[in-house]
């Protein structure tokens, strides 16, 4: 091989490379939460359509995209529930916890021609299987199929945590938690999976965030802490949202908010990003969390189903993408 020709090898070899490279720097890979999914796989898409960088999201459910960002698996994690002291010890790397979008967890129904409004006690009642009939919800007899998570998910800790708050038996008996030993009914995968149920089972009613409420599904009005029967929405999502009082972690929750206009099941969703380690990503990492929390993204939250962030929540999820390093 002469001169030449080695130098041109070595020199398609190293273009490769360089590509190989940028490339991979360009590509990030998340995982987690179902409940913001179609949010975050919106967001993505129009910043890979701007030239942004390009991100892999997939939704695994919050336990598992937890798992993985412990593992080191991700370059970020998503979660609807914060993640704990326990498990942020376990990451050598450092945490960056932040909220990105908030959400309405909806009692979602299949049952032509009810027009359903709950008293807290009743959703738990429900979930517990002491209501068995849709006749005891003033609704047409027929048998009731309820209809919950069945892997580790923040929906369910978000969920759950309200009904302890509605229902002392609930909490004695079951609790919350990403995963609980439901009394009653079947599991779906994902928010995805709980929808395809319902769609297709006349008769059933679970949870799920407000974003999936479409088709045969509908939601129910539920009473909040002030009386009142409350549709979730944007305007009942907002209300309840301002009850959340952030920590140092920006974590926080408020699972039965005050105010008359407040849906009583709202909730925030986390991103989990790396303090260090991030090496060459660094840059697109901050730059694809950053998107989630423009004005661009927050403007399409409301059509999504979702909650836009405001105020001073938005602000601190803004600070906290610096701390992500390389």
């Amino acid at each position: 091989m002469t001169f030449a020709t080695k130098a041109l090898v070595l020199s398609v070899i190293t273009v490769i490379g360089t590509g190989a490279t940028v490339s991979a720097q360009n590509l990030l890979n998340g995982a987690g939460a179902s409940f913001p999914a179609p949010f975050y796989q919106r967001a993505f898409s129009d910043l890979a359509n701007s030239g942004g960088p390009k991100v892999n999201y997939q939704s695994v459910g919050s336990g598992a995209g937890v798992r993985q960002f412990i593992a080191g698996t991700v370059d970020f994690a998503a979660t609807d529930e914060p993640i704990s002291s326990a498990d942020a010890a376990k990451v050598r790397r450092g945490v960056v916890q932040l909220p990105t979008v908030g959400g309405t967890i909806a009692i979602a129904f299949n049952k032509p021609g009810c027009n359903l409004r709950l008293t807290q006690k009743q959703v738990a009642d429900v979930f517990l299987g002491v209501i068995t009939d849709w006749k005891q919800l003033n609704c047409s007899a027929g048998k009731i199929t309820v209809v919950h998570r069945s892997d580790g998910s923040g929906t369910t800790f978000a969920f759950t945590n309200s009904l302890s708050t509605f229902s002392p038996t609930w909490k004695s008996k079951v609790g919350e938690g990403k995963a609980v030993k439901w009394p009653v009914g079947v599991g779906g995968k994902g928010n995805e999976g709980v929808s395809g149920v319902i769609q297709n089972t006349p008769g059933s009613i679970g949870y799920l965030n407000q974003a999936f409420v479409k088709g045969k599904i509908k939601a129910a009005a539920v009473q909040n802490k002030a009386g009142k029967f409350v549709l979730p929405n944007l305007k009942s999502g907002a209300a309840a949202l301002n009850n959340i009082q952030l920590n140092s972690m920006l974590a926080g929750e408020e699972p039965n908010p005050a105010g008359a206009d407040s849906y009583p099941i709202s909730t925030l969703t986390w991103v989990l990003a790396y303090r260090s380690g991030n090496g060459a990503k660094a840059g697109n990492i901050r730059r694809a969390i950053s998107y989630l929390l423009s004005p661009v993204a927050q403007g399409k939250a409301d059509d999504l189903g979702y909650v836009p962030l405001r105020g001073a929540i938005l602000n601190n999820a803004k600070k906290a993408v610096g701390r992500i390093g390389s």
